[in-house]
């Protein structure tokens, strides 16, 4: 890799517009979208609801096909990707979704496993470690064969935490991960994200309306009506 190469952005967005609807309907969320996020850096996203995060969440993690402008997440274009590239572009992901999204019928550890299939190049008995040895690290390696109403909220969302970084990904994104938790569950679920995905190298952009953990950030972006408004607040040096 050439040095041109190692300090290229992880997240790379230039002039991104997207929109919603067809024809009359046709209604612009995003506007004129410029950001860059470095390898390691834990950006967190704020903005009133409607302010269009979640769907540049979605945008950045390949879920829905950007529009117009440049959107190039680990060196690789998604504007104008296809299905197959959007596919191979989710595998780089860790998704935390606002609602654990769970499934009932699994266990604990069936669930994180789930976050090890997509790749397809693990044996069942590596899913299985790999899955277990996760759990283990979120504080819940006495809960694997659990389903998720037998868990607490605080540890539906380790779960969710543990299957989005099973497979160690380039990438974690997260959104409202802390909005059901009480405050200390909700600390407690943010600072074992930071701590994991510090220790797996990964970059962190994560949509929050939680004042109470902006102390994670190293950059603390915000957004209204679909416009980036603020793109340079970092985090007070302790």
């Amino acid at each position: 890799m050439n040095e041109q190469q190692s300090i290229q952005p992880v997240i790379d967005i230039k002039n991104l517009d997207h929109y919603f609807g067809t024809g009359q309907l046709r209604k612009q969320v995003l506007f004129d979208i410029n950001l860059e996020i470095d390898r390691g850096e834990i950006v967190l996203m704020t903005g009133p609801s409607g302010s269009g995060k979640t769907t540049l969440l979605t945008l950045v993690s390949g879920l829905r096909s950007p529009q117009s402008g440049s959107c190039k997440i680990l060196g690789s274009e998604l504007c104008g990707a296809s299905n197959k590239e959007l596919v191979r572009a989710r595998r780089n992901n860790g998704y935390i979704f606002q609602a654990h999204n769970l499934h009932k019928s699994l266990t604990a550890l069936q669930n994180v496993r789930m976050g090890l299939e997509v790749h397809g190049k693990y044996s069942q008995a590596e899913m299985r470690d790999r899955a277990a040895a996760m759990l283990e690290q979120v504080g819940l390696g006495d809960k694997l064969d659990y389903y998720p109403d037998n868990l607490s909220g605080g540890q539906k969302q380790r779960v969710a935490i543990a299957r989005a970084l099973v497979a160690h990904p380039a990438i974690v994104l997260a959104d409202e991960p802390t909005a059901a938790l009480d405050s200390k569950s909700g600390r407690d679920v943010v600072n074992l994200m930071q701590k994991l995905a510090k220790e797996q190298g990964s970059t962190i952009l994560l949509v929050t309306h939680d004042n109470r953990i902006l102390d994670v950030a190293d950059r603390i972006i915000h957004m209204e009506d679909g416009k980036l408004v603020n793109n340079s607040t970092k985090k007070a040096a302790a």
